[in-house]
Formats: C-alpha cells, sequence, structure tokens
C-alpha cells in the first residue's frame, strides 16, 4: 500500500467514526462501558477515552480471558507492540517498530518500563512475570514529563493488584504438553485502614528444542518463581501508604542458537529440528556454570506515599530500588564444536525517587516535581574455546572441517588447546530532572496540555578485557581485533541536558468520544562508549561517543464509544535524528554506532463490539511504513527498515460469557493475530529474515458456583506454525548466522478457585 492510499483510508475511516459519532450525541441514553478501565498513565485517575495520548490498556481480567502470561503473548494483542523474549534476560521491546534491547551498561533504552510507577527499563533486569496485576497501559508516543528517564518512543506500565478490603484468595494449577506446570494464587486480607496482599506464581516447563548433546539438556526450558508482598495503610482519608516487595527469579534452560550452516548427527541444519548445543568443556570453570540457560535473580521493592494537604492538592512521592544478578551461558555458534562459547554475567541495581505535586480543579490540572535516577550495572562476557576448532571452523569457512556431514568434529582427534578471554563493560548513570504539565480545560469541549521536563545526566563508562596470545599462532589473541587492557579498566565520563517539552489538544465530541492531537519530543541518551585500541606503547582507551538520539512526534486520532461499538483510531508520524542502533563486532561485542535520520508513518485502530450481553467481538490492526532515510549520509543503513518492524499486525477474536444456568457459566475466547515479515538485523538481511506468521489461540472453559470454581483449557499456536524468533545473532559476526525457533503448539488445563 502506497503512503498517499494508507492516508486516504484513513482520513475515510476517521470521517466514518466522526459520522457515527455526531449521530450519536442523539442517543443520550447509551448504557455506560462496564469493561471500561481507568487508568493513571498520566498520574491521575481518568477514563482511558479522556487521555490525549494514545493509549492501549488490558485489565488483569482481560489477560485471563486472553490466556496471556508473559509480556510477549500480551503483544500480539496491542497494536504497535511487539515484545521478542529471546530469554528473560535478553527481551527486546518494540513500540512502533523502535526497539529497546542492548545488554550494555554504556546504553540507555529507548523504551521504558515502568513497575507500580518505578523505572525497570535496564535490559537485564526489566523482564518479569505479570502475576496478579491489575493493569498493563502501553503508553505509545514519547511521554518524558510522564515517564521521563528513557520513554524516547513509549511506555509499558505495568501495575500489580493492591491490597484491598476484606478475605479474599484465588489458587489455580495448570498442566500442560512437554510437562508444564503452573501454581498461580494470592490471599488478601484487610479492611478500610490497612490490607495486605501476597501473591505468587511458578512456572516450569521441559526445552522445547531437543538437545543432542549428552552433557546438555534440552533448550528453552522454563523454571520460573515470582513472589510478591503489598502492603496499603491509609490510617485516614487524606494518606495512602503502599509498599510492594517483588522477587523474580529464572532458571531457564539454554537459548536455541541452532546454527545456520553446520549440520548435527540427525542431518544438515535445521532450525525447527533437533540440535547439538554442547558448550564448552571448561564451562563451569571459565564461564560460570556448566549447563546452558539462564541463572537470574531480581528483587525489587518500592513506596508510595500519598497526601492530600489542601482542597484541590496532593503529594506522592514514588521510591524505588531494584537489584538483578543474572548469568547466562549460551553456544554462540549453534553447533557441537567447542567454537564460539559464551556466557554473559550482568548485574546492578536502580535506585529511583520521584516528588510530584498535583492540582486540580473544574479547569486547571497541574503537576510538577523533580525526579532522580540512578543506575550502577556491569556486563561481563567470557569467552572459551578449543583453538584447533576455532581456526578449523574460522578459516574453514564452517565448512566440513569445522563439523563433518555426520556431525562429528574432525578437530576433536587431537588434544584440545583451550584459551579464554573476558571482556566487560560498566555504566554509573545519574539523572536528575524537573518537569511541569499543565491541563487548561477553556471550554467544557476542549482540554489544552502542555508540559516540559528539563534532565540533567552524569554518564559514565568503563571497559576491561583480559586477552591471552594465541597458543597455536602466537598471535595477540585468537579472536582478531581483541585488545588486553592489562588489568587496567578505562573510564570516560560526561555530563548531558535536555529539555523535553510534549503539547496535547483534547476535544470533547460528546462524553463517550473525544479527539486529540499531540506533538512531543523524545530522547535516548547519548552513549560515552569506551573500548580499548592497540599502540607500540601499549593499550590505550577508544572513546567513541555516541550523541543523543532525538525523535519528533507527531499524531492525531478519535478513542470513545459509539454505541456497541467502542475503540480508538489514529494516525502519528515520528521523525529520528542522530538514530542509534547496535550491531555485533567481529570481536563479539555490540557496539552503538548512528544510522543517521529515520523515520516513521503509521495507523493504529482497536475496536470492541459488544454483539450480546454475553459476547464481545474484538480486533485491532497497526501499520507501520518507516525506517532508515533513503539518503546517502546514512551509509550502509539508508533505506533499511527497523530491526523486528513488522508493515502489518492484526489481531482479532471474540470473548464468550454465557450463563446456562444454576451459577454455571461457558466462557471461550478463540483468537487469531497477524504479523507481516520482519528483519531481524540493520543491515537488513532478506536471508534471515520472517516472513508473515498467523497464530490461531483459544481458551475456553466452565465457571461454577457464580464463578468460584473454573475448569478450563487452552491452546497456543494451534496449528503448529514454524516461525523464528531471531536470527543472526552473535554467530553472525563470524559466518556462521544462528537461528532460534519461537514456540511451538502448546496446550493445557487449568483448575482455578476462589474465595
Amino acid at each position: 500500500m502506497s503512503i498517499r492510499r494508507f492516508i486516504i483510508a484513513s482520513l475515510l475511516l476517521s470521517t466514518g467514526f466522526i459520522a457515527q459519532t455526531a449521530h450519536a450525541q442523539a442517543a443520550p441514553d447509551d448504557e455506560p462501558d462496564e469493561n471500561e478501565v481507568i487508568v493513571t498513565a498520566q498520574k491521575v485517575e481518568q477514563r482511558a477515552v479522556d487521555v490525549p495520548i494514545t493509549i492501549s490498556v488490558n485489565s488483569g481480567q482481560r489477560l485471563r480471558e486472553l490466556g496471556v502470561s508473559d509480556l510477549d503473548e500480551l503483544s500480539n494483542f496491542v497494536p504497535g507492540l511487539n515484545i521478542q523474549e529471546q530469554s528473560a534476560n535478553n527481551p527486546g521491546i518494540v513500540i512502533r517498530g523502535i526497539t529497546s534491547d542492548s545488554g550494555s551498561a554504556q546504553q540507555g533504552p529507548r523504551v521504558t518500563l515502568y513497575y507500580n510507577g518505578v523505572d525497570i527499563s535496564r535490559s537485564r533486569g526489566s523482564y518479569q512475570a505479570i502475576f496478579d496485576v491489575d493493569r498493563v497501559e502501553v503508553i505509545k508516543g514519547p511521554q518524558a514529563t510522564l515517564f521521563g528517564t528513557a520513554s524516547a518512543v513509549g511506555a509499558i506500565s505495568i501495575i500489580s493488584a493492591k491490597p484491598r478490603p476484606g478475605t479474599s484468595g484465588a489458587l489455580t494449577l495448570g498442566y500442560g504438553n512437554f510437562d508444564a506446570r503452573l501454581a498461580s494464587g494470592f490471599v488478601n486480607y484487610g479492611n478500610d485502614t490497612i490490607a495486605v496482599r501476597f501473591a505468587g506464581e511458578y512456572k516450569n516447563r521441559d526445552g522445547y528444542v531437543r538437545n543432542l548433546s549428552t552433557v546438555q539438556r534440552d533448550l528453552y526450558s522454563q523454571d520460573q518463581l515470582g513472589l510478591r508482598g503489598s502492603l496499603h495503610f491509609a490510617p485516614v482519608d487524606a494518606f495512602t501508604l503502599d509498599f510492594v516487595a517483588t522477587y523474580d527469579r529464572q532458571r531457564n534452560g539454554g537459548t536455541p542458537f541452532i546454527s545456520s550452516r553446520l549440520p548435527t548427527e540427525a542431518g544438515p541444519p535445521n532450525p525447527f529440528g533437533p540440535a547439538n548445543l554442547s558448550g564448552s568443556p571448561q564451562s563451569a570453570a571459565v564461564l560460570g556454570a556448566p549447563l546452558l540457560g539462564l541463572t537470574r535473580d531480581v528483587y525489587d521493592a518500592n513506596l508510595t506515599l500519598g497526601y492530600d494537604f489542601a482542597e484541590g492538592w496532593n503529594f506522592t512521592t514514588t521510591n524505588g530500588y531494584r537489584r538483578f544478578d543474572s548469568l547466562e551461558i549460551f553456544d554462540a555458534d549453534g553447533s557441537r564444536a567447542t567454537f564460539l562459547e559464551f556466557a554473559e554475567q550482568a548485574f546492578g541495581y536502580q535506585v529511583n525517587h520521584e516528588g510530584r505535586f498535583t492540582y486540580i480543579d473544574p479547569k486547571f490540572r497541574a503537576a510538577f516535581g523533580w525526579n532522580y535516577f540512578r543506575e550502577d550495572g556491569q556486563q561481563i562476557v567470557p569467552f572459551s574455546t578449543n583453538e584447533r576448532v576455532f581456526f578449523a571452523c574460522l578459516g574453514g569457512g564452517l565448512g566440513p572441517t569445522c563439523v563433518a556431514p555426520n556431525g562429528t568434529v574432525p578437530a576433536d582427534a587431537l588434544p584440545p588447546i583451550f584459551n579464554r578471554s573476558v571482556f566487560g563493560n560498566i555504566g554509573r548513570n545519574d539523572t536528575y530532572s524537573v518537569f511541569g504539565d499543565v491541563a487548561w480545560t477553556p471550554v467544557r469541549q476542549l482540554e489544552l496540555t502542555a508540559g516540559v521536563r528539563i534532565q540533567i545526566e552524569k554518564r559514565r563508562s568503563g571497559f576491561f578485557a583480559t586477552v591471552p596470545r594465541s597458543i597455536l599462532t602466537g598471535g595477540p589473541s585468537v579472536i582478531p581485533g581483541q585488545v588486553d587492557t592489562r588489568g587496567q579498566t578505562f573510564f570516560s565520563e560526561d555530563s548531558f541536558a535536555a529539555v523535553l517539552p510534549r503539547f496535547n489538544a483534547l476535544y470533547r465530541i460528546n462524553d463517550n468520544v473525544n479527539f486529540f492531537v499531540t506533538v512531543s519530543k523524545g530522547r535516548r541518551s547519548p552513549v560515552v562508549q569506551v573500548a580499548a585500541a592497540s599502540t607500540p606503547a601499549g593499550p590505550v582507551p577508544a572513546i567513541t561517543p555516541i550523541g543523543e538520539e532525538v525523535v519528533w512526534n507527531y499524531e492525531g486520532g478519535l478513542k470513545g464509544r459509539v454505541g456497541p461499538l467502542s475503540g480508538s483510531i489514529g494516525l502519528y508520524y515520528q521523525q529520528y535524528f542522530n538514530f542509534q542502533v547496535s550491531v555485533v563486532t567481529g570481536t563479539g561485542q555490540v557496539v552503538t554506532v548512528s544510522a543517521g535520520t529515520a523515520s516513521n508513518l503509521g495507523f493504529e485502530a482497536e475496536a470492541n463490539l459488544k454483539l450480546l450481553s454475553w459476547a464481545n467481538l474484538f480486533a485491532n490492526v497497526g501499520y507501520i511504513s518507516g525506517g532508515i532515510d533513503q539518503t546517502a549520509a546514512n551509509g550502509r543503513f539508508a533505506g533499511n527498515r527497523f530491526r523486528l518492524q513488522p508493515e502489518v499486525q492484526l489481531a482479532a477474536g471474540l470473548t464468550i460469557d454465557a450463563p446456562i444456568g444454576g451459577g454455571v457459566k461457558l466462557f471461550a475466547t478463540p483468537t487469531v493475530t497477524y504479523r507481516s515479515r520482519i528483519f531481524f538485523e540493520v543491515p537488513n538481511n532478506p536471508l534471515i529474515a520472517q516472513g508473515p506468521v498467523v497464530l490461531a489461540n483459544l481458551r475456553a472453559g466452565v465457571s461454577f458456583m457464580d464463578g468460584r470454581y473454573e475448569l478450563s483449557g487452552f491452546i497456543r499456536n494451534a496449528t503448529n506454525a514454524r516461525y523464528l524468533l531471531d536470527a543472526g545473532n552473535t554467530g553472525g559476526a563470524f559466518g556462521g548466522a544462528t537461528l532460534i525457533p519461537a514456540e511451538p503448539r502448546f496446550f493445557g488445563g487449568q483448575i482455578a478457585a476462589k474465595f
């Protein structure tokens, strides 16, 4: 579809929607939308229809109806959102085609993840289970005055279920294929003054990729535990205290990086067949653990205090501490050969403090305050290889001298010569900001909002490497280009400032339908990039500063309800300057470079049609025409689509909750999702792209005693569609791209009870 035809079609849709809303003004007896969710995207409680930005929100109940238990599953049902969970330690989060997935401690994220109002965006510590949540809000476009530390392209805000008065609880047990087991639930107790809530979830599953190795387990197994304790304290009406402590743990199996060029005993390379990822014989001593996989612990605590100190005035302070410690062992060559065996140890902490004053009256809503954010992290990457295998694989072009057609490794016939190296990067970043936001309602129909955040950053980056000489060749290192810092850690630091505004206008066509436009500026932090270079006098720091990435976002749309139809429709255009991309070097390091200018034109729509009191039809669509601009100044990146960006994304389904008498209900939610072709790398490589993907899913069952007990079944990817989750990766930098298969068909049953 051409851009011109796309815009015309979108305007026609908008015109039709406006015509319906104008007609609907004559029908004041419309029933209220009982499924409407109150959101806090603007830091105050509002109906989603009254928020002058693009927002997709799913309540905890809605997530259960869809059978969604992870963020990557949720992204199938939110237009403009894609989440690639390569592992819990390495998620790729994409909003409107822009990815945030770098693990480097030196680089800032693009997409802000917020958990109960606290920034948790650092890639290696951000991903967590979404059990017992109140809602998940996906806010699109830069929102610096609302979510300030990153949010260059948007934010995902996860709000856990809060303690409430009364005694209640729930327990869900489940079992599925691949010996999948689930136990989750909560207990809540309290009154109007004080209430507590304890929730947890445990998920365990065998790996879905068979590993032919005799020393390693199957790949992509899952062993995940999440625990949460919450306290709500309100001794008087004007004061509230909320404290939430969360622990998240993974002991998952290895990521199936399957070679696109090297065979196994089972035959030619096949990303959907068995693999042989044997790792390194020295894995325990050199990489930190004997088995491929992820060991990760995340500890989180946040405290929110609210005080209504005068008529219309509130002060809220939100404070958080998050610590993560992870070790992931991975076989980067995707074969039996002891060729590219890596680990990544990432650890660090984040501290967040925000104070926000809010004033609300019928004409004005204002907020102003300050924020301090500190993060201190390291990423350490050990490497292990058998030099005989390494040079056979590298010099032999990954041919039969590396791995023979029968899956054996010829170089293993000789005594091994092991070599190891390690490099690490450090990031110590402090961000200080003040912000203000004012909304004015000059007449009932019109609301105008303007805000700005002034931000100052101090970024300090470090780098170190231990690189022994090659035993076989006598050269300076096995991997060309690696530089030994000889026990030194090189540091560099710099300070930066930014002014980030937003402007919004909301026009109320009627009580149920609003039109909005917005202009906002987003920013991804500059990168103080430090590595090492070799000179005759010895190693020296190699400092490559990368300037800030700036985006201007323009959008407008309609949202609301007309009779039984509710939803939203909108257009946006984004313009990027100094667009940052991550590339894997020939040394296995991920570095940031500027790709120049980029732009994005897109369309999003969501709709829900209430067919009957017990049946709802829903659908959404996202369309993106964008990428790095086709100009000579952008060099080898010119004309490339963004990584993990589909042109078209669709989802549709039906929710049925039909009473059959005696407190018994039948429920079902069949869904289908579609995603067009995506590229896994920039520059784009058509040979390792993933074509269109269609997934069919179903959750259905029966509830008894007015919902106190429930039996259900589910199936995801019902047709067992085969498609790739990712491709390229570290192996691609050494001439042999690896491929990661996405989830196959999953099915199972659950039993639930609540009181």
